[in-house]
């Protein structure tokens, strides 16, 4: 492997890395099934705000709460701060 494809990896890599959430995805699926149309899932991704409206409106009257499953399922969601909750999956890397 060259210096130029290994900085590419390496830039790749820390792309994916800074975007992350530090939010665990597992407790925030579990919490947007069990949960989700009371806001417990948007509570602990640090969206008080969208958690309260949820709470409401009962999940936006379920719609909301099977929006926000998709988007989990989907590794679309994001926390508070902009990252995003996904799957701890398999490393890319091929040493």
């Amino acid at each position: 492997m060259n210096a130029a494809n290994e900085r590419e990896q390496w830039l790749q890599t820390l792309k994916e890395n800074a975007s992350g959430s530090e939010k665990n995805w597992w407790v925030t699926f579990l919490l947007s099934v069990l949960l989700g149309w009371c806001g417990a899932d948007r509570f602990y991704l640090d969206q008080p705000i969208l958690g309260g409206l949820k709470l409401i409106t009962m999940g936006g009257f379920f719609v909301w709460w099977a929006v926000d499953v998709t988007l989990l399922l989907s590794n679309a969601m994001r926390d508070g701060n902009g990252g995003m909750v996904r799957r701890a999956g398999k490393s890319k890397r091929s040493d």
